[in-house]
Order: C-alpha cells, then sequence, then structure tokens
C-alpha cells in the first residue's frame, strides 16, 4: 500500500477572518473547523442547494487539503457537507466510499490501477492510465473517476539543486550515467517498502540500467528521506512523492522519469455511480478546479500545511479565493 509522508492532521479551528458581506462562515460539525464560502465562479446549484453530502479524504497532507477544497466549492454551490475527512489509509477511506458511509474523496490513478483494480503493470501515459482504471472501477465497482487534476504524485527521486546543477543532472537517465561514472557519490535513501515492490527500487534499476553498491543504499523512515537528501551526507539522492511541499522548501530537485517508469498518480475525485448521476453537476464544478492542480501548486499547498503549519481548511479557503471559485 502506498504511504504518505505527513501523518494525520487535525483540522484546527482558528478565530474567524474577517469576510465581505458577500461570504458567510461555516462550522463543521465534526471538526469544528470554519471556513468562508460565497460568491465567485462557483454559483448557487439547484441540484445541491439544501443537499447533504459526505466528503472524505485519507489521512495525509494533500488527500486533506484536496477534501477541503472539495467541501468548500460544494458549499458555495449551496450543499450541506459533512466532513469525513483524514480517514486512516487508502483500504478504509476506499471502504468508506464503497460501502456508502461517504459521497466522494480524491484518489490517485496509480492507486487505483494497481491497489484496488490489482495491476501489476501500470498503464503508459497519464489518459491511457486514466481511462483504463475510471472504464474498469465503473465496470466491476460503480465507482466514477472525474475529470483528474494534471498534478502527478508518483515517484520520484530527488537530489538537492545545488548539486544537480554541479553535477549536471536533470533526468533518471543523467543519474544512471552518474551512477556509473561516480560510484561513491550515487548514495541513496529509500523507505523500506519502496525498496522492494515492483514499481519501485528494484524495477527502476532494471529500467534503466542502474548499478551501484547495495552499501549505497540507506533504508530509513519516507519523512527522513526528504532530510538526509538535503544534507546530503547519509545519501545524496532520495526517494520523494512529486508534490511534496518539502521538496520546494528544501531546495530539493526531482530528476524527470524520462522512460516513464514510474505509474503514473494523477488526483481525481471519485464517487459513487448512483452519486455522479444525481449530482452531475459536481463534475462540472470541480473540472476547472482540477485544472488547476498542478505539480507545483500543491507543492505549495501542501508546504502551507506540511511546513508552515496552516490548517487545511484555511490553506483550501485562500487557494479557491485567489482563483476565484469562491468569494
Amino acid at each position: 500500500m502506498r504511504r504518505r509522508t505527513a501523518g494525520a492532521l487535525a483540522v484546527l479551528a482558528l478565530p474567524l477572518l474577517p469576510v465581505a458581506c458577500s461570504t458567510h462562515v461555516t462550522t463543521d460539525a465534526n471538526s469544528g473547523a470554519t471556513a468562508a464560502v460565497g460568491s465567485g465562479s462557483i454559483k448557487a446549484d439547484a441540484a445541491l442547494t439544501g443537499r447533504t453530502l459526505t466528503v472524505s479524504s485519507k489521512d495525509f497532507t494533500e488527500s486533506i487539503v484536496l477534501g477541503q477544497i472539495t467541501k468548500l466549492a460544494l458549499q458555495a454551490a449551496g450543499a450541506k457537507v459533512k466532513d469525513k475527512t483524514n480517514i486512516k489509509g487508502s483500504a478504509n477511506t476506499r471502504a468508506a466510499l464503497t460501502s456508502k458511509e461517504v459521497d466522494l474523496y480524491w484518489d490517485y490513478t496509480g492507486t487505483g490501477w494497481i491497489i484496488y483494480l490489482k495491476h501489476t503493470d501500470p498503464v503508459k501515459g497519464a489518459a491511457a492510465q486514466f481511462k483504463a482504471v475510471a472504464d474498469e472501477d465503473r465496470a466491476k465497482n460503480g465507482v466514477r473517476w472525474l475529470t483528474p487534476a494534471p498534478a502527478d504524485n508518483t515517484f520520484a527521486l530527488a537530489v538537492l539543486s545545488a548539486k544537480a546543477r554541479q553535477w549536471k543532472l536533470t533526468s533518471l537517465s543523467d543519474f544512471a550515467a552518474f551512477a556509473r561514472s561516480r560510484p561513491a557519490d550515487a548514495t541513496v535513501c529509500l523507505e523500506s517498502e519502496f525498496s522492494t515492490r515492483n514499481d519501485g527500487w528494484p524495477g527502476l534499476i532494471r529500467a534503466y540500467g542502474i548499478d551501484i553498491p547495495k552499501s549505497n543504499i540507506k533504508l530509513v523512515d519516507t519523512g527522513v528521506v526528504y532530510t538526509e537528501t538535503a544534507k546530503g551526507t547519509t545519501c545524496n539522492f532520495g526517494e520523494v512523492f512529486a508534490t511534496d511541499g518539502r521538496i520546494t522548501n528544501l531546495k530539493l530537485t526531482t530528476l524527470e522519469d524520462d522512460r516513464q517508469f514510474f505509474p503514473v498518480y494523477n488526483p481525481a475525485l471519485t464517487l459513487r455511480t448512483e452519486t455522479a448521476d444525481s449530482y452531475p453537476s459536481i463534475g462540472q464544478i470541480m473540472a476547472p478546479i482540477a485544472a488547476r492542480l498542478d505539480n507545483a501548486t500543491l507543492r505549495g499547498l501542501n508546504a502551507q500545511v506540511a511546513v508552515d503549519g496552516l490548517p487545511p481548511d484555511r490553506v483550501a479557503e485562500g487557494w479557491l479565493k485567489k482563483n476565484g471559485f469562491i468569494g
């Protein structure tokens, strides 16, 4: 099961911010979180007004932020939203959806394909991967995948940006050549799960012909990979998630997967088919939001929570306002 590093985050209630007259403040009964929603590009929708929907997420930073964005967008459209974000693990969150405990949450195409649909090999290309997972999940499980975001929270190999420039490294093919020419500097920090899975280190070194001594590989906790890679003492390279906010904060550079080895992990809102059919405007509301969520955007949003310590609902509210979705 794919793991994330930021861990569970409590959604904190803070003193209310000043709001314009066109907005109102909502307080979630479960988390106590408060946020202002109001007039922006998202207008009241007749089909959603007064309807109650339960929004969920997994228990890592990015998923919780995406859940809060969805909650505020649906509230702006007039829906009543129950907040059941921060469910532990992919399996539990998915089960909450299919058992009708929750109505919608963001998942990842790679997770759907490999974990839920139990395929071993990913489909090459984001569009092809999305179509494959969306078609099969709808047919087999009655789960609908809405328009995916361009962001790709896949695995990546990172190096301190200054070293990437010094060593002229931009891609994983560059890293493979670097490992041959300077094996002593090709030290890599990995988490234990990545070190053994087919779409992790064993597959990566086969795909790129990477050959480095086993002593160059250091197994560390997931979160430690980022800090150790930035320090450059235990390892010069580290396995990271491509949209993690610490990449920018720690001045790391991710190497391009120029042979498209890693699965594509585009985030997309998932919901049961009956919910999608009952409220087709959800897709219309969320599509332009998804279109704005690229890697740089998610890294920035994640960093505001994981690095700056802001509550996810405030980060979501600020981004929706900045982009004109809510007033």
